[in-house]
């Protein structure tokens, strides 16, 4: 992309940037209410039978991702004007979404910042090995890389690693505000679920808590996931990688039902939150919209979008994402052609030497 329509593209952007006190609020209240009604009523129907505490938790678990999104924009100090404020909100949400703020945020600044750059993975993003690097690799790497790229552990034990375990450790040389700050969330956290314990009992707690927390997260991971792995993404190299297509290039427009859209506070329009941080979630669709070359980012669909979990290598060579099951065949037609040629080879020299006893 020429920087003449870089330039322009970011120009084209930038009113969207805008922070509406209005808007804010107002998703607060449509937000933050609902998910303490719902996960009230969750427990109310506890009494009536399990089977409709699911669905009222799986949907509380729907707002809990939704509060996620006002908690990332805190994070991007987009959600209000004040970054005070937006650090209190930040931290209140982090809380009710098992997430801290500043750890958080100083992790997802670094995965802005090097989204799509092959030189510079392993922070605030998901482990991805290109095919040279995976065919190169060691056994119990090759392992290791494969357990964790499979569905069932990324998705099933994941959220429960990721949001349970390792938010409530601070990251090795993490400064004093941010160790503090993961410090309170766990104090926040200990004290919340400790006195929803007293008021309605450990088992009570735990047969709606545990269903809202593992949805929530497991949603969350599918979401980060599924954004930046779809087959013809971008990813470079250090010298070659540019910013601009690693947002629209490299994150997807993940089209949703109406509904579910609103769930996720519009983080579908992927490809616009990473061209523009600052960009409020209520304001994404908008700059989608009304800025056209925006609307060439890859779409994915819920449909189409499954089909990411067999992705499991970037290949640099065809620049798409494979599957184990393309490398194994690959190599597969490379030891037949290897082999054929030998095959050749050797029935030339014996052609050769037949000829030359004939002589």
């Amino acid at each position: 992309m020429h920087q003449s329509n870089i330039a322009q593209l970011k120009k084209n952007v930038a009113p969207f940037e805008k922070t509406d006190t209005k808007s804010s609020i107002r998703q607060m209240v449509n937000t933050i209410l609902p998910l303490l009604l719902l996960w009230y009523g969750a427990y109310l129907s506890l009494s009536v039978s399990y089977w409709l505490t699911l669905p009222l938790a799986i949907l509380t678990a729907g707002f809990v991702i939704r509060t996620f999104i006002i908690f990332h924009d805190c994070c991007h100090q987009s959600f209000f004007k004040s970054r005070r404020a937006n650090d209190i909100l930040g931290t209140i949400t982090g809380v009710l979404t098992c997430v801290p703020y500043e750890q958080w945020k100083q992790s997802h600044s670094i995965h802005h910042a090097t989204s799509s750059n092959l030189d510079k993975r392993g922070v605030g993003d998901i482990w991805i090995l290109t095919v040279e690097e995976y065919l190169a690799a060691p056994l119990w790497r090759k392992i290791a890389y494969r357990i964790y790229r499979n569905p069932f552990v990324m998705f099933g034990i994941g959220p429960i690693f990721v949001f349970a375990l390792q938010y409530r450790f601070n990251r090795k040389g993490a400064r004093r505000k941010e160790r503090l700050n993961t410090y309170l969330t766990n104090v926040l956290l200990v004290g919340l679920y400790a006195l929803l314990i007293w008021a309605i009992g450990w088992q009570a707690f735990l047969l709606v808590q545990l269903p809202v927390f593992f949805v929530s997260g497991l949603l969350g991971i599918w979401l980060f996931y599924v954004q930046h792995q779809f087959e013809d993404s971008y990813f470079e190299n250090e010298e070659e990688w540019s910013y601009v297509k690693a947002a629209v290039e490299g994150s997807s427009y993940y089209k949703l039902p109406k509904v579910l859209q609103w769930i996720t506070g519009n983080i579908g329009f992927h490809h616009v939150h990473h061209l523009s941080p600052k960009v409020p979630n209520y304001n994404l669709e908008k700059a989608h919209n009304e800025t056209p070359p925006l609307q060439m980012a890859t779409t994915i669909t819920l449909s189409t979008s499954v089909k990411s979990l067999r992705f499991r290598l970037w290949d640099e060579e065809s620049k798409r994402f494979v599957s184990f099951k393309e490398i194994k065949e690959r190599k597969q037609q490379q030891v037949k052609l290897m082999s054929a040629s030998a095959e050749a080879i050797i029935d030339a020299l014996h052609s050769k030497k037949a000829s030359l006893e004939r002589k």
